[in-house]
């Protein structure tokens, strides 16, 4: 893994005030590797050998920190598990309803106007996410 991998985590961490730990890095390794979306449990798996003993609610709440400090988005697309998304730029997302895949789209988002329109409502939005569901490709081939 890239020098520049963990010292992005590393340098993002301190400037939060928190502790670089090895678990820290092996999972924030792992969801650049992976370089897609994926889910706690996925990523815990994945981590396992190079972790042994890891614990699910430690994945969860270092993805939490990672959210946190702007190092991933989480992506709520309607499916059983919530997805964490390296890609932490304004993005759309595709969620295809029959086989639950998750995909980038490479779409303008006005997160600012929404935010805006929310705050005229009276809301304090901190999340802003634009999902489009339907069938992806594969799908509508079968």
């Amino acid at each position: 893994m890239s020098a520049t991998v963990d010292q992005r985590l590393a340098d993002a961490l301190r400037a939060g005030g928190h502790r670089v730990t090895s678990q820290r890095l092996v999972l924030y390794r792992v969801l650049e590797e992976l370089g897609r979306h994926a889910s706690a449990e996925e990523i815990a798996r994945v981590s396992a050998e190079r972790l042994p003993g890891l614990s699910l609610p430690t994945v969860y709440a270092t993805l939490e920190l990672f959210e946190g400090l702007g190092l991933l988005q989480r992506v709520d697309a309607g499916g059983p598990a919530t997805l964490f998304d390296p890609r932490t730029d304004p993005h759309a997302h595709f969620a295809c309803r029959r086989c639950g895949a998750v995909t980038d789209l490479d779409a303008a988002v006005d997160a600012a106007a929404a935010e805006a329109a929310a705050r005229a409502g009276g809301a304090e939005p901190d999340h802003v996410e634009v999902v489009l569901r339907g069938l992806c490709a594969d799908c509508r081939a079968s």
